[in-house]
């Protein structure tokens, strides 16, 4: 990866990455233990959804025959033999003429096929033990019946295999009567940020020093991508805490190695100068903007390590093009990427010549029918302008051979969340 002379394309670098990536550990969790992990297999249902026939009103449980022609002005009346409230195990005889008050998620009776729910009856609920009358005839036979199996049956896929369990799938792989799933350990990531003029954020400033700011960005990124952060420290611009800060990491066992800052053309590019030399890392520069300088290797073990550069903006960005895939790649995760729309800018702005643009943006949903994207600073996409990340929602990718967006052009939009 000599960037010395030729831009790399942002997909012949990502490819390098993901070429180098291991999977993580497989291992059996209970269900509710397993929220934000991916699958390494897929959840099949084990019972069927719902478990058996069920109401799905308050009412009651009675034969359709028995009140099709039922009418305000010629109410058919029913005896109430039983009540059959949810959780109930009873399933009563229903002769005709006969109904079972029941509630709603109660198992049908067998001999019933309809539910009439309390507002169809003369009294609803204040009346609804002894005789009823029911002024309304059912649609149809089975109204307001949910069928056992009716949403999944035994077998059926529930969850695939590299989907993230969220809580939604947590809940219908419960639903469903999975107890234990296979799912893939959490990428452990370490963050190290260089630079000799970066203090820690609120210290007292001498000339020359800056907050530093990325470790807790990257350390923010590694969570959102479900990555298990093991070490957030910094280093200045020297081996002699660099060295120290890798093996620390790879004593915790880090999959991954994220150093900010350092890998650039500079006089004092610590990541570079000494992981370069030996071959653990290699250098490129990406035609994209920005983001152009970055740095990339894996050690014997496996571990990857990433060199982003040190500037807020550019080392934001190059976490979400090259960090998050592997780290999801990492984890299981069929898809890689982010979800990506097709909006009209709302504003005009420039775009660096022959480099993919990555701009941090702002979605305008003033018209709920037709968001557009803006930038999310004036000063567009400067890779030190660490401010204006407060206000990015997204990034607006513009390709390389566009000159300038102006107003009402179609533009790709990377969300966030």
């Amino acid at each position: 990866m000599n960037g010395a002379r030729a831009l790399r394309s942002v997909e012949e670098h990502l490819d390098a990455v993901l070429d180098a990536v291991r999977g993580c550990d497989v291992v059996a969790l209970p269900v509710e233990a397993a929220l934000g992990l991916t699958l390494a297999e897929s959840v099949r249902a084990r019972v069927p959804i719902p478990v058996f026939d069920n109401s799905a009103m308050d009412g009651f449980a009675v034969r359709f025959d028995d009140v099709a022609r039922a009418t305000a002005s010629s109410p058919v009346a029913l005896r109430v033999v039983a009540d059959l409230p949810a959780g109930s195990p009873l399933d009563p005889p229903l002769g005709p003429g006969e109904a079972a008050r029941i509630m709603t998620g109660s198992a049908m009776p067998t001999a019933a096929d309809t539910v009439v729910p309390f507002e169809d009856t003369a009294e609803g609920l204040a009346d609804s033990l002894g005789e009823i009358r029911v002024l309304r005839a059912p649609r149809a036979r089975g109204v307001h019946l949910r069928r056992k199996g009716s949403d999944l049956a035994p077998g059926v896929e529930v969850v695939p295999a590299g989907a993230a369990l969220g809580a939604f799938q947590v809940g219908a792989a419960a639903a469903a009567g999975v107890d234990v799933v296979r799912v893939r350990r959490r990428p452990r990531v370490a963050v190290i940020s260089t630079g000799s003029e970066l203090v820690a954020a609120g210290a007292a400033l001498a000339r020359g020093q800056i907050p530093e700011s990325n470790s807790l960005l990257l350390a923010g990124l590694v969570a959102d991508a479900g990555g298990e952060l093991v070490l957030r420290t910094t280093v200045a611009d020297d081996d002699d805490g660099l060295r120290p800060a890798l093996a620390e990491a790879r004593s915790r066992g880090a999959d991954a190695v994220v150093f900010s800052g350092g890998v650039s053309a500079g006089a004092y590019e610590v990541v570079k100068a000494t992981l370069g030399p030996t071959g653990e890392m290699a250098f490129a520069s990406v035609a994209m903007q920005p983001g152009k300088p970055q740095g990339f290797g894996s050690l014997d073990d496996g571990t990857l390590l990433f060199g982003l550069p040190g500037n807020p903006v550019s080392a934001a960005v190059s976490f979400e093009v090259f960090v998050r895939p592997a780290l999801l790649l990492m984890a299981g995760r069929a898809e890689l990427h982010r979800p990506m729309l097709r909006l009209a800018a709302g504003a005009g702005w420039t775009t660096p010549p022959g480099r993919r643009q990555y701009l941090p943006a702002a979605l305008d949903r003033r018209d709920p029918g037709a968001w557009r994207v803006v930038p999310a600073t004036a000063g567009g996409s400067g890779s030190h302008l660490a401010g204006g990340l407060a206000q990015a929602e997204a990034f607006a990718v513009v390709p390389a051979e566009v000159d300038r967006v102006e107003p009402g052009d179609g533009v790709d939009v990377m969300l966030r969340a």
